[in-house]
């Protein structure tokens, strides 16, 4: 509020200092003007706007009271009055009392106007057509700098307007009055989303679910878990990718750190636990709300505005530890955060691209949906979406689904009875839109091979090109159940890990899993004699020193060999035919021994490693391709 009053000021005083000119010379009509400005300082705003009336009905030409009359009226929100005083007045500019400054004043108006109505177009044409004649004082002042500055912008923007088509998510979805911020799981076949009842202080928030039908419908939304919803609100929620972390905001709990604090509940053996407050670490006194996991969930990002920030709703973030705990929040900086407000921000699955609404980037008005991506670790200058996802209004919140075909988004609407409503809506997301290379979404099980029962292991995609984890999942424990996203250009491998069993290690690529839609994953225990290929071991060729991209599967064994000091390997290296056997056998031996050098330098006593080479005498397959020469050359960990 003070900011629209701070611009009326400013327009009324740089009336004034053309205050001896006046369009009529009728000293009542003026008296009745003056009396109006007076009224506006006290921010009497309707007793003003009938004064200037009074004005306009005394004389019908006097041109600066149809501007403050309508300025007063995009004040108080009502628009299509201001529209008609202003045209009203327009008219009269043919008048032989009509000076330049009251031309710039017109066009000065209507540009305005048009911005608030989201007529572009309009409201460029207009400005540029009286641009040259505003005074040199007036072009210095923040206002006509901010205006320029939109001008341009919409100059870049004018003509690129994508196609969408918006379509409200068919019934049994969108039942109650209110349901907002929708989020899926990666596969799509979850959505999650924000109820409530009415807009009165006893009508409370809870999250709801809903599951995607074999013929595409959703099936009726239920309440998420009776461990969730509780006497207070709960909203605002975030899910990772498989749908078993939730974070979701809660305000005025007992236990609250603040006005609305952020909380995590996990999902165990298919049910959701309690869920427990994130604490001081995350939260603070201040609001903190609508919060965004990564895929994975090893990174949070949120909104809140508390101290330390830029300015207004910030956007931070916290990171999961080793151990489960989650770091000191930081303020993502100044790349995304401005003096003004950045709310609701969304990590796309890739992990690459951050979305969040703001009113201090550049923009079409009030809240814009905007986009940054990650480059070398930074985020990049926002990009505006662009129209019609953004226009004039409030547009405060994006999810775009993993496949990248759509964006679900939140619309106010009103209903018959007069009462505000929000319906979840959904369009296809825009290709000319880049979001990064094409994301494969996958699962499977992971069970004990010699009993059968399903296993809580832990999979971790990693870049072989950096040991980067592109993203960590755990396995069901009940059900044995997974989910994997593998991007289309990594070169990667796939951990599957769990204390007191082999490790099972894949190359992504050559085992070609994205395209295996249930992956069954067999993990052996850990008993001797019980071996395992060690994959993604990489020698130049007729070299034996370890290349880069071995880095990810040496540090797994060497977390093998510390959660089971007890256990001591064996380590064969093994070859294709290519070559004398003799040669053979001695390249191999060397590959298995820059594997013990490597596991001795990272602690391991040289008696629990043992090495041995056996050339081509053990080939898995038949050497008569390529392809399975390559199954041929591997390292093999055999426990002892």
């Amino acid at each position: 509020m003070r900011r629209i009053f701070l611009g009326i000021l400013f327009l009324f005083t740089f009336s004034l200092s053309y205050a001896q000119t006046y369009s009529i010379i009728d000293g009542r009509a003026i008296r009745f003007f003056k009396e109006a400005e007076e009224l506006t300082l006290s921010r009497q705003y309707d007793q003003a706007i009938k004064k200037y009336q009074d004005a306009i009905d005394r004389e019908a030409s006097f041109l600066e009271a149809y501007v403050k009359m309508s300025q007063l009226l995009i004040t108080q929100g009502k628009l299509e009055e201001a529209k008609s005083v202003a045209e009203a007045g327009k008219k009269r500019l043919a008048g032989k009392n009509a000076t330049i400054k009251n031309v710039a004043d017109f066009g000065w108006l209507f540009s305005n106007l048009y911005l608030k109505t989201g007529e572009f177009q309009k409201a460029y044409d207009e400005f540029k057509a009286v641009d040259s004649l505003f005074e040199e004082d007036f072009r210095n002042t923040i206002y006509y700098v901010d205006m320029k500055s939109k001008i341009d912008f919409l100059e870049s923007q004018l003509g690129r307007s994508m196609s969408i088509e918006k379509e409200k998510l068919e019934d049994p979805l969108n039942e109650f009055q209110l349901q907002y911020f929708p989020v899926l799981t990666a596969d799509g076949e979850q959505i999650l989303f924000t109820k409530r009842d009415g807009t009165g202080n006893f009508d409370k928030e809870d999250i709801f679910t809903a599951f995607a039908e074999p013929d595409g419908s959703w099936n009726k939304p239920v309440s998420i878990a009776q461990t969730i919803n509780s006497q207070y609100n709960e909203g605002t929620c975030s899910v990772t990718a498989d749908g078993n972390i939730l974070i979701y905001t809660s305000c005025d709990a007992p236990d609250s750190e603040g006005s609305c604090d952020l909380y995590i509940a996990y999902k165990v053996n298919g049910n959701w636990q309690r869920p427990t407050n994130m604490g001081k670490k995350v939260n603070s006194r201040s609001w903190d709300s609508q919060p965004s996991l990564s895929a994975d969930g090893r990174i949070l990002f949120f909104s809140s505005n508390r101290r330390g920030g830029y300015g207004g709703n910030d956007i931070w973030y916290s990171v999961r530890q080793n151990d489960g705990s989650w770091s000191d929040a930081k303020n993502l900086g100044n790349a995304v955060n401005t003096a003004k407000d950045e709310i609701s921000p969304f990590m796309f699955f890739n992990n690459e691209i951050l979305f969040f609404a703001s009113d201090g980037h550049q923009g079409f008005g009030g809240m814009d949906i905007f986009l940054s991506r990650v480059k070398g670790g930074e985020f990049s200058s926002p990009e505006n979406l662009g129209l019609p996802i953004n226009d004039h209004l409030d547009q405060v919140a994006l999810f775009i689904t993993a496949q990248k075909d759509y964006a679900y988004f939140t619309e106010l609407t009103s209903g018959e009875n007069g009462n505000d409503r929000s319906l979840l809506y959904r369009f296809k997301f825009p290709e000319s839109i880049y979001l990064g290379e094409n994301l494969t979404v996958t699962g499977g099980k992971v069970f004990n091979s010699k009993t059968g029962e399903p296993i809580d292991a832990t999979l971790s995609l990693v870049s072989l090109t950096n040991d980067s984890t592109l993203y960590q999942f755990k396995a069901d424990g009940k059900t044995g159940d997974f989910m994997m996203l593998y991007p289309e250009k990594s070169i990667s491998g796939l951990y599957v890990e769990k204390k007191g069993f082999l490790p099972k290690i894949y190359n992504v690529e050559r085992d070609k899993l994205k395209n295996v839609k249930d992956l069954n994953v067999e993990l052996v225990p850990v008993a001797s004699g019980e071996e395992f290929v060690f994959e993604n071991i990489f020698f130049d060729f007729d070299k034996y020193a370890l290349k880069a991209e071995s880095m990810s599967s040496l540090k797994r064994l060497v977390k093998f060999l510390q959660e089971n000091p007890n256990v001591n390997i064996l380590i064969t290296g093994h070859t294709d035919n290519v070559g004398s056997p003799s040669y053979n056998q001695q390249l191999s031996l060397q590959r298995a021994k820059s594997v013990q050098e490597y596991l001795v330098k990272e602690g391991m006593h040289p008696a629990r490693v043992l090495v041995e080479g056996k050339g081509d005498k053990e080939p898995v397959v038949p050497n008569n391709t390529a392809e399975n020469q390559a199954l041929n050359r591997r390292i093999t960990v055999k426990v002892l």
